[in-house]
């Protein structure tokens, strides 16, 4: 039998050399560094506390949470994610637990400051985020954490940081220091520098009177500044509001839209003075406009004096009863009528309008209703109204008085005054009520006082039922009469 002398095939040789060569070629493969170098490796695995990063050593890197991100408290998985390149600087190449200790912060940290260090040699700019507000101004992520001092984020100084947390702001770099790790911003330079020559234009071009539009873009005790279109201007606190304030927060906040009044340009000192009020009407020049002497309002006691009452009867407006109109009896002091914060029903006496002045009377109010009547003049409770010469009463347009019908297509006319004239006897409603509790009350008082004032009190409102009414008013009319009658379906 013939033997088979086939040689064995090698499948493997030598091409390293000897056992020396072959540790050379396996150190070779492995990254060379000291603590302090800059590396760059691929995210294999993320954990709450920490980071692995596979450089190519002969262990994976460790970056600590803390040593992720400028920003404090951060959750890694926001950061990085698996498969990300990083780079990173060593802090220890092997710590006690034989650990390699990287830091990503570190890393952004060296490279951020050659990139700061020559944007502050050629007095250049430099953008970032917002991440964080701190006692006297904001932290800025620019690579690094920036300073950036409260009193130069705006033109002027700013009270409430937390809107700017987010922002990405532009800002000149005003101290660097490496050494004690201090970088100062300030957006107040920049803004000066870019708004230089578009301020000088915008302000030639605003004239007193004019209207514009504009955003809140701060709040300070005397005021409220507003951003006018990359120009501010301030407006007082008495410009703010037609009634009293305390703080300008009562009015407006940051980032409201508003229109505003120019009321003054001062080229020299660049300065705008503008108004929140002038451009909404005077509550004062309303009431005057909606109410005429005669009307029944209702109010709240505000203010008791020696000599009356004052009474709050609309935002703002305030009016005084006098104390010889605050009830048919004589009266010593005004708190034994009413107390503050009561509800009353005034009748306005008048108004006027240049010493901002109301004359109102609570005792004509109580004797100019009987709350056992069904008699309603809805214009002596605020329902507008107009009369001819002779008096008589003017149909509201739309309206038919002779078939007491209203007419094709003024079905918005007809919704407008329902709507009056079911406020107005509301209004009415509630008074009749309030004089019904007042009668009750002085009839108590005068019960515990030994008098007996009810059958006065009863002739009193009997006489006014027989004698008070006048031509020309709504309910005397027998046409709007049965409009009415229609509208209280009844």
């Amino acid at each position: 039998m013939a033997q088979n002398n086939t040689e064995v095939t090698k499948v493997a040789i030598n091409d390293i050399g000897t056992e020396e060569d072959f540790i050379k070629a396996v150190d070779s493969t492995i990254k060379n560094f000291d603590d302090g170098d800059l590396v760059e490796g691929t995210v294999v695995k993320i954990d709450r506390d920490e980071v692995l990063l596979d450089i190519g050593y002969k262990t994976e890197g460790v970056i600590p949470s803390r040593e992720l991100s400028i920003k404090k408290d951060v959750d890694p998985d926001e950061v990085v994610e698996v498969g990300d390149t990083v780079e990173a600087l060593v802090v220890t190449k092997e710590d006690k637990e034989g650990r390699l200790i990287l830091s990503k912060k570190r890393a952004q940290y060296e490279r951020a400051w050659g990139d700061i260090e020559k944007i502050k040699e050629a007095d250049g700019v430099v953008e970032g985020t917002v991440i964080e507000a701190v006692k006297g101004g904001l932290i800025v992520d620019i690579g690094l954490r920036g300073f950036l001092p409260a009193s130069l984020v705006e033109m002027r100084r700013v009270r409430d940081l937390s809107p700017y947390i987010g922002q990405k702001l532009e800002a000149k770099i005003l101290e660097l220091d490496k050494n004690r790790n201090n970088v100062v911003l300030s957006r107040r330079q920049y803004l000066e520098e870019t708004q230089s020559e578009v301020r000088e234009t915008f302000l030639s071009q605003l004239k007193k009177g004019q209207i514009r539009e504009g955003v809140v873009s701060s709040i300070v005790n005397f005021g409220a500044f507003v951003d006018l279109g990359g120009v501010d201007g301030l407006i007082h606190v008495s410009e703010l509001s037609w009634k009293h304030i305390d703080h300008p927060s009562e009015v407006v906040k940051v980032g409201d839209k508003v229109t505003v009044e120019v009321l003054d340009v001062d080229l020299d000192r660049e300065r705008i003075s503008l108004s929140l009020k002038a451009t909404q009407e005077d509550p004062w020049q309303r009431f005057a406009r909606t109410h005429v002497p005669g009307q029944i309002v209702k109010g709240k006691v505000t203010k008791i004096v020696q000599f009356g009452v004052f009474i709050s009867v609309e935002d703002g407006i305030e009016g005084l009863v006098h104390i010889s109109e605050l009830a048919n009896r004589h009266v010593e002091n005004p708190e034994t009528v009413v107390k503050p914060g009561e509800t009353v029903f005034v009748k306005v006496i008048d108004v006027d309008l240049d010493r901002r002045r109301i004359s109102l009377s609570l005792k004509q109010a109580n004797d100019s209703v009987d709350s056992a009547s069904e008699d309603f003049d809805p214009a002596l409770y605020g329902m507008p109204a107009e009369y001819d010469e002779e008096g008589n009463y003017k149909y509201p347009e739309g309206f038919d008085p002779n078939t007491n019908e209203w007419l094709a297509g003024y079905e918005k006319q007809r919704e407008e005054w329902e709507a009056q004239y079911a406020a107005a006897h509301d209004l009415w409603e509630e008074h009749k009520e309030f004089v019904a509790k007042e009668m009750e009350r002085a009839e108590a008082s005068a019960a515990a006082d030994g008098q007996d004032e009810k059958e006065e009190k009863v002739e009193e409102t009997s006489n006014y039922s027989s004698e008070t009414t006048s031509s020309g008013t709504l309910a005397d009319s027998d046409q709007l009469a049965a409009l009415r009658d229609q509208l209280l379906g009844e």
